[in-house]
């Protein structure tokens, strides 16, 4: 089984520890004065989060909102960390009034998520930059995760269509899909949705689930087949990180552990270290997973940040699709 990433289809058995949810590139008019805009700093984040122990990431930019596929690919090469990228859109709000994306059909907004998977996405977002981007090796670069995004418990007419074009793009490439859900609001109504538009529970993970911390709605979630992503770590003005490492073992206790995956969502130039701010990208492997290990929870550990994202990642490749980075 491969995963499709930005130096090239890699065999998910090689992807070791993955941090599901982070960004090295995010321009938004939701966060001012917080872009993640810089190659070089954006680089040395992903360097620490490499040296805190993890060797993949995803980054979940999605499409419109400041993604560098190239500067992702010449990163990965450079720091030896593994990259996914991401395309979709995310939740509207994200977008500024009039932007191009936000007009888009079903259809056309299907067909420039199915190209950002088989063919690559663009040196930049946009109706008039048909051109890939490429990566060190002079390959176009490519994306191996679909997003969406819903507002607190409302889905908008546009995040209505992205959520219909993830599915129409899913049953091209059968990428799986990541969906924001706004402070962990609705999840069984989006896999409502996207069931209806013929992608399955077991293809999606539902982000920020933890900022709702209640285990048996976890539990519910997980045994419907959906992923779970944990990525709420070191926001203490909301909870300390001890409320959030007790929900992911009481939720595996709950049988939920093969569906658990964790995440920093860091996100803000004002977080990370490289751009002056802190706890930054190595906190998730520096400070959360040491104190799930002293725990007792090194086995969920290996399982939530290996096993999990590995199969998750895996199951869009096919034969048909397949271009080895070897």
């Amino acid at each position: 089984m491969l995963v499709r990433t930005v130096l090239g289809d890699l065999d998910a058995d090689a992807l070791g520890r993955v941090d599901y949810h982070e960004h090295l590139f995010q321009v938004s008019p939701l966060l001012p004065g917080d872009e993640l805009d810089d190659e070089s700093a954006s680089g040395r984040e992903a360097l620490a989060l490499r040296d805190s122990g993890f060797s993949a990431m995803v980054d979940a930019t999605p499409t419109g909102l400041g993604r560098q596929p190239a500067a992702l690919a010449r990163i990965s090469a450079s720091t030896g960390l593994t990259v996914i990228a991401t395309t979709g859109a995310h939740r509207e709000a994200h977008y500024p009034a009039g932007h191009w994306l936000t007009s888009l059909g079903v259809d056309r907004l299907a067909a420039l998520f199915v190209r950002d998977i088989t063919s690559g996405m663009p040196r930049l977002d946009g109706p008039g930059a048909p051109d890939g981007a490429s990566g060190p090796d002079g390959r176009s670069v490519r994306a191996g995760m679909l997003k969406a995004g819903i507002g607190y418990w409302s889905i908008t007419q546009f995040e209505h269509r992205v959520l219909h074009a993830v599915g129409l793009a899913h049953a091209r490439t059968n990428a799986p899909v990541m969906v924001h859900l706004e402070h962990g609001s609705a999840p069984f109504e989006v896999l409502d949705v996207l069931a209806g538009h013929g992608v399955a529970p077991d293809a999606v993970v539902l982000a920020h689930v933890d900022r709702n911390p209640d285990p048996g709605l976890h539990r519910e979630l997980a045994a419907a087949g959906a992923y779970l992503g944990y990525d709420g770590f070191a926001r203490t003005r909301t909870w300390p990180d001890s409320t959030l490492i007790g929900l992911i073992g009481e939720v595996a206790d709950l049988g939920g552990a093969d569906r658990i995956l964790l995440g920093g969502d860091v996100a803000r130039r004002s977080r990370y270290t490289a751009y002056g701010g802190m706890p930054g990208l190595a906190y998730l492997g520096a400070r959360v997973v040491p104190r799930l290990v002293a725990e007792g929870r090194g086995d969920l550990v290996t399982t939530a940040l290996v096993h999990n994202p590995a199969r998750l990642l895996a199951r869009h490749l096919d034969s048909n699709q397949s271009r080895s980075n070897s």
